[in-house]
C-alpha cells in the first residue's frame, strides 16, 4: 500500500488543500481523506491533478514529426507520406517506437492512451507467424515505460467507399468483418494485464462499410470502448452521402451504434443534424486541436457539441505534439477563434475533457479519483517562469509538459522531471534509438 499527501489537489470543479489518497497493492484507490497533515510514511506532492488521457493516438506517426510541416498541401498529400513510413514497422520495431513515444506521453502528463491501431499485419497483407505479433509489441513497449494503454484494435477492410484496400493498405485488413473479429477475440487473452486493456475501433465509414460495422456491432462486447474516425474531411461527409444517403453520424445512428460507448474522433465537419444526433446519445467527441490545426482539417464545434450532451475528450492523434495541457489550451482555442470571444470553456470543463471523459472514453472509469479508481495523478510545477502567479484553477492556462514534476500510474511513481523512474531513461534517448533502427531498416 501506497499513501500520497497532495497539499493542493485540483479537480475538474474543485480545489483541495492537504489530501491523502490511500492505495491497495493494486494501485487502486481505497480512501481519500481531505483537510490533514502528511503522515510520516507518505509520498508528499505539492500541487496534483488527476492523470491526463489521450484517447486517441497513433504511435508511429511520431515519426513524421518535424518532417513535413512545410510540404503545403493537405490531409491526403500527409497520408501518403504517413503509408510510407507505416510500410517500414515490424514487430521489433514497433516495440521501439511505440515505447519512445509512450515515454514522451508520461513524462508530458499523459498516464493513460488509447492507441488506435491498425498495423495488424505485414506489409503484403499476410499474417504474421506469430500471432498478433503487432499488438503484442504494442503492450510490452507501454509495460516497459508504465503508461497504462487501452489497445483500440481497429477494423479497416476498404480502401475507400466500395473499393479494395490498396497496396499500401494491406496489412492494415482482415478480409471482413468476421475475420476482424475473430482475430480480435482472440487477442484478449494474450494482450491484457499489467495495465493494458484491449478495445475496439472502426477506422471510418470509409474503410468500413454499413453491413460491416452491423456485424462487429453484434459481435462485440457490449462493455467494449469502441472508437472510429467520423467527418475528419469534407470529402468524408460528400463520399459518404453518395454512397449511402447519408452523414457517417447518420449511418451510425441508423445502425443504431450511437450511444455512450461510443466515441467519436475529429468530428469536425458535422452537420446541426449530426451534432443533435450526437448530443441525445451521449457519445464521446475525442477532439485533437493540435493535429487537425497541422493537417488543416479544420475546427470542430466542440462547445456546440458539448452544450447538445456530448462529452469532450482530447486526444494526440499523429504525436506532432505531445502535451496534455497544450492539447486543452488548443481546444479552448479554436473556440476563441471560432467565436472572437474568450472564456468558451470553464477551467472545470478543460480539466474533465483532459481528464475523466478520456479515462471514460477508454473504459478505465467512470469517476475521477474516487475510492475504485486507479490512482493515476499528475504533479505540476507552481513557481516554473510559466506558472507563477497563476490561480490553481487556471494553471491549465499556463502551464506546459515542461511543468510535470512527478507522474503517478496506478500507485507508482513512473516518471519524475522529465526522467522514467525505471531505469532512470530520458525519452530522447529512447526516441533516438528507435529513429535510428528505422532509418537503418
Amino acid at each position: 500500500m501506497t499513501t500520497f499527501h497532495c497539499a493542493v489537489l485540483v479537480r475538474a470543479g474543485s480545489v483541495t488543500e492537504r489530501v491523502r489518497i490511500e492505495t491497495d497493492q493494486s494501485g487502486t484507490i481505497v480512501k481519500i481523506v481531505t483537510g490533514v497533515e502528511a503522515g510520516p510514511g507518505d509520498v508528499r506532492l505539492a500541487t496534483v491533478v488527476p492523470g491526463f488521457a489521450t484517447a486517441h493516438s497513433h504511435a508511429f506517426h511520431r515519426l513524421l514529426r518535424g518532417t513535413t510541416h512545410a510540404d503545403g498541401g493537405d490531409f491526403w498529400k500527409w497520408r501518403e507520406a504517413m503509408y510510407g513510413v507505416a510500410a517500414l514497422l515490424d514487430p521489433p520495431l514497433m516495440f521501439l517506437v511505440a515505447r519512445a513515444v509512450f515515454a514522451e506521453m508520461l513524462v508530458s502528463g499523459y498516464t493513460a492512451v488509447g492507441e488506435f491501431h491498425y498495423l495488424h499485419h505485414r506489409v503484403d497483407g499476410a499474417a504474421y507467424p506469430a500471432a498478433h505479433a503487432m499488438e503484442i509489441a504494442t503492450g510490452e513497449a507501454a509495460r516497459a515505460v508504465g503508461i497504462r494503454l487501452v489497445l483500440l484494435d481497429t477494423c479497416y477492410l476498404d480502401g475507400a467507399i466500395g473499393a479494395p484496400l490498396s497496396p499500401q493498405q494491406r496489412r492494415f485488413g482482415d478480409g471482413s468483418a468476421a475475420g476482424w473479429l475473430a482475430r480480435w477475440h482472440s487477442l484478449r487473452d494474450v494482450i491484457e494485464g499489467d495495465r493494458v486493456t484491449l478495445g475496439a475501433a472502426i477506422h471510418s465509414v470509409r474503410a468500413v462499410s454499413p453491413a460491416a460495422m452491423a456485424e462487429l456491432r453484434d459481435g462485440l462486447g457490449t462493455g467494449t470502448p469502441l472508437h472510429i474516425h467520423v467527418s475528419e474531411q469534407p470529402q468524408e461527409n460528400a463520399d459518404c452521402i453518395a454512397a449511402y444517403g447519408h452523414t457517417p453520424v447518420g449511418v451510425l445512428a441508423s445502425l443504431g451504434m450511437l450511444g455512450p460507448r461510443l466515441s467519436l474522433v475529429h468530428a469536425t465537419h458535422l452537420t446541426a443534424a449530426d451534432r443533435t444526433l450526437v448530443g441525445a446519445s451521449g457519445c464521446t467527441v475525442v477532439m485533437c486541436p493540435t493535429t487537425e490545426a497541422d493537417l488543416g482539417d479544420g475546427i470542430g464545434d466542440a462547445l456546440g457539441l458539448a452544450a447538445a450532451g456530448a462529452r469532450i475528450a482530447i486526444g494526440s492523434d499523429q504525436n506532432a505534439v505531445i502535451d496534455p495541457l497544450l492539447e486543452l489550451r488548443g481546444l479552448e482555442a479554436g473556440e476563441r477563434l471560432s467565436s472572437g470571444r474568450r472564456g468558451r470553456f470553464s477551467p472545470a470543463d478543460l480539466l474533465d475533457a483532459g481528464t475523466g471523459a478520456g479515462y471514460a472514453s477508454l473504459g478505465i472509469s467512470s469517476t475521477v479519483l474516487a475510492p475504485g479508481d486507479p490512482c493515476d495523478l499528475v504533479e505540476l510545477d507552481r513557481a516554473s517562469l510559466r506558472t507563477l502567479g497563476s490561480a490553481l484553477d487556471q494553471l491549465l492556462f499556463t502551464a506546459t509538459a515542461s511543468d510535470v514534476r512527478k507522474v503517478i500510474v496506478g500507485g507508482r511513481i513512473v516518471a519524475e522531471s522529465g526522467r522514467l523512474t525505471a531505469g532512470a531513461a530520458r525519452p530522447e534517448v529512447l526516441l533516438a534509438e528507435a529513429l535510428d533502427a528505422v532509418a537503418a531498416a
